[in-house]
């Protein structure tokens, strides 16, 4: 087991321990006997054994064993999953939206992040969370939470992590090609830390250039991953000369790729599939907001002007 990392963690391990070692107990036990009755009872020339007798003691062991384990475990594992479930008044709320083949976080406070989910030491946290478009699973082993993401309904978990560092985000349910790569990390750090991090990102941009704060936002949204700038073909295509350039479409026709082209694709991506390329571009409906997308753009257009001027 990954180290316990969240206040939960102890109970569903040893819940869990209890389980594997009374199972273990019993195989031995089911295994020793009927090595036992095999051997005592195996057949021979001279002797052939006799009928099987109902016994009254054996048959009221074997049911009632059973079902005080199964009392024992339902119990425990009710109390721990209404615990689970039920987050504290005071917990901090952030709203994860799953789509392929990332996560976002939505924070009260107006910041938004793309793969890395931030939380301070020692407080609650809950998790509203939703899908955009299939079935996904938010899943942190090191704090034994896991929770199905469904499309059209939200669900609800929370965690309340004991150590600092960062700690994996996986999706435990599949969700397409992309389904090994919707990796995550919950990033732990004193309340202290927290709090500066939340004014930090709420003023994200302040003192940058457009282009500045699109070269942060590439990494940070994820673009990164699917759309590299080296001029080398990925998920996606790539942003390097991209701007003001003929784009093939699947469809046989061509599109210039201007702002209104680089702004729809984000927004609505479906639109205008590129010739060669999966459909698997999510939208950032929701994601970016105004000035972000224009910082966007303008990083892909600074690409286009640094081509250019090597060219000359």
């Amino acid at each position: 087991m990954p180290p316990e990392s969240s206040t939960i963690a102890g109970e569903v391990d040893a819940l869990f321990y209890f389980i594997m070692y009374a199972g273990l107990i019993l195989l031995a036990v089911v295994t020793l006997l009927a090595a036992f009755f095999v051997l005592k009872y195996r057949r021979t020339k001279r002797e052939q054994t006799s009928g099987i007798a109902y016994n009254t003691p054996l048959e009221i062991i074997w049911t009632v064993i059973p079902t005080i384990l199964i009392i024992i475990v339902f119990v425990w594992g009710f109390k721990s999953y209404l615990k689970m479930r039920v987050a504290p008044k005071d917990a901090i709320e952030i709203k994860v939206t799953a789509q392929k083949w990332f996560w976002s976080f939505d924070y009260s406070e107006g910041v938004t992040t793309v793969n890395e989910l931030v939380v301070p030491q020692d407080k609650p946290v809950k998790l509203v969370m939703s899908s955009r478009d299939v079935i996904h699973s938010f899943f942190v082993p090191d704090f034994r939470v896991k929770m199905d993401v469904l499309p059209n309904r939200y669900t609800v978990t929370w965690f309340e992590a004991t150590r600092r560092g960062n700690f994996n985000i996986f999706c435990a349910e599949y969700c397409g090609r992309g389904h090994s790569e919707m990796l995550g990390v919950v990033k732990v750090v004193s309340p202290q830390e927290y709090t500066g991090w939340l004014e930090e990102g709420a003023a994200l941009g302040e003192g940058l250039t457009l282009e500045e704060l699109g070269a942060r936002l590439y990494i940070a949204k994820a673009c990164h991953t699917c759309h590299k700038i080296d001029g080398a073909a990925s998920t996606g295509p790539t942003l390097k000369n991209l701007f003001a350039h003929a784009v093939p479409l699947e469809d046989g026709t061509q599109a210039i790729a201007d702002e209104n082209y680089l702004r729809e694709s984000m927004l609505n991506p479906m639109s205008k599939i590129v010739a060669g390329f999966q459909p698997v571009m999510p939208t950032y409906q929701g994601i970016l907001k105004d000035r972000e997308l224009d910082a966007l753009i303008a990083y892909i257009k600074s690409l286009q002007i640094e081509k250019d001027a090597t060219d000359e």
